[in-house]
């Protein structure tokens, strides 16, 4: 599994540990009952979301000392998952995008880093540990690619167009070759001042804030950018299974949730096919 999944599992089970020491419970002794308990506490702090996850954690941590022979049975296996309602996260329009640019402020070094960051998430549809994760080595600009590494370190060819190569070279060339490159960092294309990786928290925050400054007001995140990106080629009318590929989706259910259509379409369909329109 990819490092954030791994944090994200161990900070769930940190959180069972604390629990059950509070209640005097062990993990070779801990019941059905006690986790039914211990979840429903759960329900009433963190989103449906986060619940599926803790349950999922839950469980293989249980299967393991299962297989380990630490236990008898698997207690966690009849939890009940939390109903996960199909949502459409928001969606930035090409104005919207436009508008986060146009508050970058270019006489600042990070300026050209920061454009070519937005335009390379969105022109890309990259996570944001991709792009933190991007190196110049993986720059093939010759062939008008980029070597992307996703979820499981799994590899995968993404094309960049001109303009994201373009900003991509400028801040290499006029900000990145005059910071202090830490040990490490050497091959790292996106750099703090200090000359280290990026965060996935820092560039969260320098896009929330663009947005805030533009005016924008939904809720922004570099994900944001990710889901306009194959939001706007299906409306273009790109084939569903090239949009997977490009996003690097094992499966193609999951890009259809990247991929609903907006009001205008539903109305516009209502409106031309439906018998009773008018």
């Amino acid at each position: 599994m990819s490092v954030n999944t791994v944090q994200a599992y161990r900070r769930d089970l940190t959180k069972l540990s604390a629990w059950a020491e509070g209640e005097k419970l062990r993990a070779d002794t801990i019941d059905y009952t006690a986790l039914r308990r211990f979840m429903a506490e759960q329900g009433q702090l963190i989103s449906a979301r986060s619940q599926a996850r803790l349950l999922s954690a839950l469980r293989s941590f249980f299967l393991f000392l299962l297989e380990e022979n630490y236990r008898k049975d698997q207690p966690a296996e009849q939890l009940q998952s939390p109903r996960l309602g199909k949502y459409l996260p928001d969606t930035l329009s090409l104005e919207d995008i436009d508008a986060m640019v146009t508050t970058i402020d270019m006489s600042k070094p990070e300026g050209h880093r920061n454009h070519a960051i937005i335009e390379t998430l969105y022109g890309c549809g990259l996570r944001v540990s991709e792009l933190t994760r991007l190196r110049i080595s993986d720059l093939h600009f010759e062939d008008d690619f980029i070597r992307v590494r996703g979820k499981g370190n799994k590899e995968r060819l993404v094309p960049i167009h001109s303009s994201a190569q373009k900003l991509i070279d400028l801040y290499r060339k006029e900000v990145r070759v005059h910071l202090p490159v830490k040990k490490g960092s050497e091959d790292t294309l996106f750099l703090n001042r200090f000359g280290s990786g990026l965060s996935r928290v820092s560039i969260f925050n320098m896009i929330k804030l663009m947005a805030e400054q533009a005016g924008i007001r939904k809720t922004i995140s570099p994900h944001t950018l990710r889901h306009s990106f194959a939001t706007h080629l299906v409306q273009g009318g790109a084939d569903l299974r090239v949009v997977q590929e490009l996003l690097g989706h094992e499966s193609i259910l999951t890009t259809e949730i990247y991929t609903h259509l907006d009001d205008s379409d539903l109305r516009e369909a209502i409106e031309r096919f439906h018998p009773r329109k008018g």
